[in-house]
């Protein structure tokens, strides 16, 4: 306690106005000299009994924060009756909480890095493996037919990892929050279309038919070029449940509550068990292509989020995929 520097020069003080009030007392009669003396000599127990006892319990405080910083198991701080103590205590105990939380976020993101770099890893080392076998066909290969087959596979699987590497530093930046996304004013209809644009050869060549059904003047709010992308990617899963000769149909609801876009294919749908875990990273269902990362519905769902919607899927009662995209309003 005398190690405090405050309380050595208190104590000095006090003993200083002890003396000088003894010496008073003693000038005026011995009695009222004794009883001064008696009266600071109580207070000054009193006084270091009490700052002991409180030095006691930040003591023990202060064991407690070690134990919880060097003990897993340990979280709580034990109560105190002292008011301002108490409040420490208190306090201590919410950013021990707080602290405990960010930990076991963190070692959640970590090991999800962990796994997202293992998946990542054994997505790239597939097609490689392929690429890498189409090179050595193509050194022992003299046929030109042949030949020209290998290398549009090749070609085909340089694209699928081009995809899969963008798509990767899309979700990255995503995640680290260095995407700024625009409020504007997007018609449904223009979006929609924009999104089709692009997949209008593939469409084609799968003989696959697309019917839209949505009101004219339809907006939401959000980031065309983002929400364009996401749509794309929710089609394209469409595409490949539907198959060739198959049907995708989008429509829009517009409430005074929220609009709703629904994509529907003419697939076998899901699997009751797949639902849960259709929009997590690298997930691919039992019904999914080969050709599938997993990586698509992922992005789409945290791009319309982002933007402020909701995605679910579900199975129609007709049969098919059914995926909702609504924004409140």
């Amino acid at each position: 306690m005398f190690r405090n520097k405050e309380i050595r020069q208190f104590a000095g003080l006090l003993t200083m106005i002890t003396v000088l009030s003894g010496m008073a007392g003693f000038a005026i009669d011995w009695k009222s000299g004794i009883l001064i003396l008696i009266t600071a000599g109580a207070f000054c127990v009193v006084f270091f009994a009490f700052t002991k006892a409180r030095y006691h319990s930040i003591a023990r405080i202060s064991d407690e924060i070690d134990l919880i910083l060097h003990n897993e198991d340990h979280l709580y701080i034990s109560d105190s009756e002292e008011g301002e103590l108490s409040i420490l205590q208190s306090e201590i105990t919410k950013m021990t909480l707080r602290i405990r939380e960010q930990n076991l976020r963190l070692k959640k993101e970590k090991k999800h890095l962990a796994d997202s770099l293992a998946d990542i890893a054994h997505q790239l080392r597939t097609p490689l493996t392929s690429v890498n076998l189409i090179l050595s066909l193509l050194e022992g290969s003299q046929d030109v037919k042949e030949r020209r087959r290998l290398l549009h596979e090749a070609e085909e699987l340089l694209v699928r990892m081009e995809w899969l590497t963008n798509a990767l530093l899309k979700l990255s930046r995503l995640d680290a929050g260095i995407v700024s996304f625009k409020r504007e004013q997007i018609d449904v209809g223009s979006l929609i279309y924009g999104s089709l644009r692009p997949l209008q050869i593939s469409l084609e060549l799968h003989d696959i038919t697309v019917t839209t059904d949505i009101p004219e003047r339809t907006e939401i709010l959000g980031d065309a070029g983002w929400l364009s992308e996401a749509v794309q990617n929710i089609v394209k899963n469409c595409m490949d449940s539907a198959g060739d000769h198959g049907q995708i149909e989008i429509a829009c609801e517009d409430t005074l509550l929220y609009t709703e876009i629904t994509i529907h294919d003419t697939g076998r749908g899901f699997e009751r068990e797949e639902l849960a875990n259709l929009f997590e990273r690298f997930y691919r269902g039992k019904n999914s292509k080969a050709a599938g990362y997993g990586i698509g519905l992922a992005l789409s769902k945290t791009v319309i989020m982002r933007c402020g919607g909701i995605i679910s899927a579900e199975n129609r009662s007709g049969g098919g995929a059914l995926f909702r995209i609504c924004f409140p309003k």
